[in-house]
């Protein structure tokens, strides 16, 4: 990979099925990370049912597009169920959890804060 290179970890200048570039494993989280930096994160998930990631708040705006399965989420204590071509929007620094309510797969954005705000 060139070091210059923004996005990492799929190939370039070809079309790719998102949820087919992370597979499931069962009992296991997999991510796959396509950006990382001070201003983005992008990052592919395929969760096994009965999955998650316990609470925690992210530094910018997350937003989690379903891409195959179905995702219990808690935000800031509101439990949001979605579905394969969903999405939803959790703010920056709001307590958040996931819960695979059948395997599912996403894409999340994280789009962070500019530093020092």
């Amino acid at each position: 990979m060139d070091e210059s290179e923004l996005i990492k970890n799929i190939s370039f200048s070809e079309a790719h099925v998102l949820r087919d570039l992370v597979g499931y494993q069962e009992g296991r989280v997999v991510s796959r990370t396509l950006a990382q930096n001070n201003a983005l994160s992008l990052t592919l998930f395929a969760f096994d049912q009965g999955e998650g990631l316990s609470t925690h708040a992210a530094p910018g705006d997350a937003m989690v597009q379903v891409l195959d399965g179905e995702v219990s989420l808690t935000i800031g204590g509101k439990e949001v169920t979605a579905r394969s071509g969903e999405v939803v929007v959790m703010p920056a620094d709001i307590p958040h959890s996931v819960s695979a309510v059948k395997p599912f797969k996403m894409l999340l954005t994280v789009v962070k804060k500019p530093e020092g705000k």
